[in-house]
Formats: structure tokens, sequence, C-alpha cells
């Protein structure tokens, strides 16, 4: 999978570097959405929830063409995103 950096539509914060964002993609118990949204309807736009090699839980809302990932938004999981993350690798491995 290929990334996008060149300008970045968003500023990493202090915890996140590209890097965790990427390893949060690789994550095998990613969990990627589609939103169900107009809002969202115009030009496809996909939340990734997964876990970087580190441990970080990040949230990230990006486009593809299939080929190359743009990163719109990305931050770290609230307690909700945790939750629902968590029981999807619970479910998974049960």
């Amino acid at each position: 999978m290929e990334f996008d950096w060149n300008n970045p539509p968003f500023e990493c914060d202090r915890s996140l570097t590209p890097r965790d964002i990427e390893e949060s993609f690789e994550d095998p118990f990613a969990v990627r959405l589609m939103p169900d949204s107009p809002r969202f309807s115009v030009q496809a736009r996909f939340f990734n929830l997964g876990k970087s090699a580190s441990g970080i839980g990040i949230m990230s809302l990006y486009r593809t063409n299939g080929r190359v990932v743009r990163v719109l938004y990305a931050r770290p999981f609230t307690d909700e995103e945790q939750f629902f993350y968590q029981r999807k690798v619970n479910q998974t491995l049960a």
C-alpha cells in the first residue's frame, strides 16, 4: 500500500507520526468502514480503525484510488473507538 504524504491536509499531533498511521493500516485487525452519509457521497471517504506497531490506536479518514492512500485526517482513538475496535478483535478471535 502506497501513501501520499505530499502536503498533508492536517497536522499530525505530537503523539502520531506518518509511520504510525501507515502501520495502523497494516494492522491485521484494522476495521475499515465506509460512512453512510450524504456528506461523503460526492467523493468516497473511508474510515480506518487500527493500531500501530507500538500499540497506539488510530482513527484515520482517508480516500484511495485503489493504489495510493491519501490520509485526510488522523488522531488517536476515542474511548468509544477503542471499545468498538476491541469488540471486533474479540469477535474475530472467538
